[in-house]
């Protein structure tokens, strides 16, 4: 049977965008996201074989499956994004920047600079006390 003659000859573009949202223009597509997962990898974990490795215990995924997301060959599927958020700051700073939430993103950095500024504080009142005992 042959298709009619009134039917479309180009098909949708699969997915939605929903108007009025924040986000970027142009979404990111998969080739970036590999990429700033990768590279996000890179970042946290360094370029050892021991780096796949605890990606695996980090997120459950197989090692291949990991070692593709250390390549940049493939993106993570959503659970694997999540538990890869959960356990690797870089993994969620490049999320949030893909996803142009460059907010969220500030208010992290600016409480783990707070935590910071906070352990400093404690070492040098640390320093300054003098000799136990006094």
């Amino acid at each position: 049977m042959s298709p009619p003659k009134n039917d479309r000859k180009i098909q949708s573009v699969s997915g939605t965008l929903i108007h009025g949202s924040s986000g970027p223009e142009d979404p990111p597509g998969a080739g970036q996201i590999a990429a700033a997962i990768s590279h996000a990898l890179h970042d946290e974990f360094g370029d050892t074989h021991a780096a796949i490795k605890m990606i695996v215990r980090a997120t459950g995924a197989n090692e291949r499956a990991a070692r593709n997301w250390f390549d940049g060959k493939n993106a993570p599927n959503g659970e694997s994004l999540i538990a890869l958020c959960r356990n690797c700051d870089h993994v969620l700073e490049a999320v949030l920047i893909l996803s142009g939430r460059i907010e969220i993103l500030n208010a992290k950095r600016l409480v783990d600079a707070k935590e910071k500024l906070r352990e400093v504080m404690m070492l040098i009142d640390d320093m300054t006390a003098g000799p136990a005992g006094e």
